[in-house]
């Protein structure tokens, strides 16, 4: 089974109802992070869930600023009872009132009425419904987790393009910088004898040995020889797609492995004795920047 790469980008939403009837959203995004960092917005009560929850998104992810909030929509339905003292009291005073002034009894719903009559009782919660309730609770997280870690292998799939595109813009970039800097070596041999030419009449020039001027152009190639770097960035644009390919964990060691590049495509810039190779450096440099963008968002 193939492993597809995963971005740190991604969302998920599911709903549900719980065995009481209340209805229920959890909400999952996550975005780019350094490790894995859970941030949980839960309804007052629910704290217990936090470690299962915890276990459960570290089980399917591994990376990413996760923010994962529940909102629950429980349409409660209190139950309504008189309280006996304050109905004694509203029932004796408007009786002697009523006494008093000749008029008829007071009516129930009158009574009713009057604050603090009724009042909403609350049921000590039942153990076995709140397990249920948890239950539910957390089985719905597992299908948000599920959605939210196929929303980032979707994700993930069109990351793995781009970055596809540009090893391949880098690959092209160092083709052309190879092809430049083998005429580096000419260039820098006919510049050196062009200013010796200029500083030296032909007598002087004459009475230098040839072997010492072969040392000099020797020298001057090889400290702008970039072979090397060149090399350097052909493995790592191999080891680059493998990773891409390989795709699980592959965010760290992208990380890594673009600060490599940009060490070599440096030390090329910096080695660089025509405007040709330099340019071409430059844009090298440009493409690896984007190439880090783009793999910071990688699991």
């Amino acid at each position: 089974m193939t492993i597809s790469l995963q971005s740190m980008t991604g969302f998920a939403r599911e709903a549900g109802t719980l065995p009481d009837g209340a209805a229920y959203v959890w909400e999952l995004k996550s975005v780019n992070g350094r490790g894995l960092d859970l941030r949980l917005r839960l309804p007052g009560g629910l704290d217990a869930l936090e470690p299962a929850l915890r276990e459960a998104a570290s089980r399917r992810l591994k990376r990413g600023n996760v923010q994962v909030g529940l909102t629950l929509r429980a349409e409660a339905r209190p139950i309504l009872a008189p309280d006996p003292v304050a109905l004694d009291q509203a029932v004796r005073l408007a009786q002697e009132l009523a006494h008093r002034l000749g008029a008829p009894p007071p009516r129930a719903e009158a009574l009713l009425a009057l604050p603090g009559v009724i009042r909403a009782e609350t049921t000590e919660p039942d153990e076995a419904a709140e397990a249920a309730r948890r239950t539910a609770l957390l089985a719905g997280f597992e299908r948000a987790l599920e959605g939210l870690v196929a929303s980032r292998h979707a994700e993930g799939a069109r990351l793995a393009d781009i970055l596809t595109a540009l090893l391949d813009e880098i690959e092209a970039l160092c083709a052309a910088a190879a092809a430049e800097a083998a005429t580096q070596p000419a260039q820098q041999r006919d510049r050196w004898l062009e200013s010796l030419a200029a500083l030296l009449d032909d007598k002087a020039r004459a009475r230098i040995p040839e072997e010492r001027l072969a040392q000099e152009v020797a020298l001057l190639a090889t400290k702008s020889d970039v072979r090397e770097e060149l090399d350097r960035l052909a493995a790592h644009i191999a080891a680059a797609r493998a990773l891409v390919a390989a795709g699980e964990g592959a965010g760290r060691k992208l990380d890594f492995l673009v600060q490599e590049f940009v060490r070599e495509a440096n030390t090329l810039c910096s080695k660089s004795a025509s405007v040709a190779l330099t340019r071409t450096g430059l844009d090298l440099k440009a493409a690896i920047e984007r190439l880090r963008e783009q793999a910071a968002n990688v699991e």
